[in-house]
């Protein structure tokens, strides 16, 4: 292969051990007696977004190659994930786990070990393109897209893979044991982590980056970014970004258990309808949106600049939850579900893409890295962590889980908090963010 279809292979492998678990974790987690603390679950990520990359980055730069630390990272994430895996094959379907402590311990070192590989897959494909004579601004995106079509690709595996009494199936009927309802989805990710874990160390070499400076402690860690909160605009740009990125994993905790929940519905035409029996299937189409809107940020950001996007996207967000609050499993509620994951491709996308363009934009040259992780600290540290509990908070507020596993209660009072959330902060945005003429990030 060629290193381009190499690295595309990787991108597939790094994404893929993602989605096995995160848009449907929620649905094991409700019915093994963890359905309370789901909003931890998804804020671990956030939480160890913020110390762990910097970390794992210091690592590398003194002591590793990226590539052979790609694969150290997924193999500790691989190891952990399989212990979860094993304690729900203790504790059986249908069963609470008795030790929640250690699930959710396994489960945070798993996760704390995986988050850093994003940026380790992003630096080993950059440094190896470089290396190569590539450029990156032309030859890394469609590297890059084929990370979401492995997300996409495990989503669909979990919806419809079902383990029997030794017999392997795929379906989309109703089935207690669809992997997307059982500890079988870290079995998978867990699997793919020991694949990437070995593929990675087939990789050619990275090198080494000429050698900087001696810095300071506060440069090592990122720090010196912070300065940017000198400056009016961009403090206000990412005090925004921490407010919209309180909206990144709201859908990801909660969509699966969501749709999910109408299968027990006492109407069966309702509970035994396509979208509710396959809610990791009916989701991935936020992915496949994702992908494709990638390609419109350059069109939009240069006819509408920074803030005419983030405006965009912020409506967007709240058509998502209010399209989830609306709409319904059966005809023609359903349209509004697939309304809500078409368009998540523009909030997502106009959001965290185009705003680490204008983020590279803005900063001067020699804290453009620490920057782009500042922003990735308001938003996917944060803005993502604070907004999953409190979300949690309004869930389990309005909703509860009941002896049949299924989280039900108000969910459309819970959606339309949520949109009303977006909506207010898109207009505060709109009344204190102010674009300049002329963006240098649309130029």
């Amino acid at each position: 292969m060629s290193l381009k279809e190499r690295l595309a292979l990787m991108n597939f492998l790094e994404f893929a051990v993602w989605g096995a678990y995160l848009t449907c974790m929620g649905n094991y987690l409700g019915a093994a007696g963890l359905g309370p603390q789901i909003p931890w679950f998804y804020a671990i990520q956030g939480i160890v977004s913020i110390f762990m990359p910097t970390l794992v980055g210091i690592i590398v730069d003194k002591f590793i190659q990226p590539q052979r630390m790609l694969g150290i990272c997924h193999l500790l994430a691989g190891i952990f994930m399989m212990l979860c895996c094993y304690m729900g094959f203790q504790t059986g379907l249908g069963n609470e786990i008795q030790n929640k402590a250690l699930f959710i311990t396994l489960y945070t070192l798993s996760v704390a070990f995986y988050m850093p590989t994003i940026a380790l897959a992003n630096t080993t494909a950059f440094m190896l393109l470089k290396k190569h004579n590539y450029d990156t601004v032309k030859d890394f995106p469609p590297i890059r897209v084929f990370g979401t079509v492995g997300f996409i690709l495990t989503m669909w595996f979990v919806n419809s893979a079902v383990w029997d009494g030794g017999s392997f199936t795929f379906t989309f009927a109703e089935n207690a044991r669809k992997f997307q309802y059982t500890y079988m989805q870290f079995f998978v990710s867990g699997v793919l982590s020991f694949v990437l874990f070995l593929y990675s160390f087939t990789l050619p070499a990275c090198g080494h980056e000429q050698k900087q400076k001696s810095r300071s402690l506060a440069e090592a860690f990122g720090l010196d970014a912070f300065k940017l909160f000198k400056q009016k605009r961009m403090a206000i740009f990412l005090i925004f970004s921490a407010l919209l990125g309180m909206s990144l994993q709201v859908t990801n905790s909660f969509a699966g258990p969501f749709i999910t929940s109408f299968k027990g519905s006492t109407d069966p035409i309702v509970a035994g309808s396509f979208a509710a029996n396959n809610a990791t299937l009916l989701t991935s189409i936020s992915q496949v949106s994702e992908a494709l809107c990638i390609l419109l940020i350059p069109f939009f950001l240069k006819r509408y600049g920074i803030k005419g996007v983030t405006l965009m996207a912020m409506l967007a967000w709240v058509f998502r939850f209010g399209f989830f609050g609306l709409g319904g499993p059966t005809m023609p509620g359903v349209l509004l579900f697939i309304f809500s994951c078409i368009i998540y491709g523009v909030a997502f996308d106009f959001f965290n893409v185009a705003g680490g363009i204008f983020v590279d934009s803005e900063c001067d040259p020699s804290m453009k890295a620490s920057a782009q992780g500042l922003f990735m600290l308001m938003t996917n540290g944060i803005g993502a962590t604070v907004g999953t509990l409190a979300a949690g908070a309004v869930v389990n507020h309005f909703c509860s889980w009941g002896e049949d596993g299924y989280l039900t209660g108000e969910w459309t009072t819970c959606w339309l908090i949520f949109a009303s959330f977006a909506l207010v902060v898109g207009i505060a945005f709109a009344l204190f963010f102010h674009d300049k003429k002329q963006n240098p990030a649309v130029e």
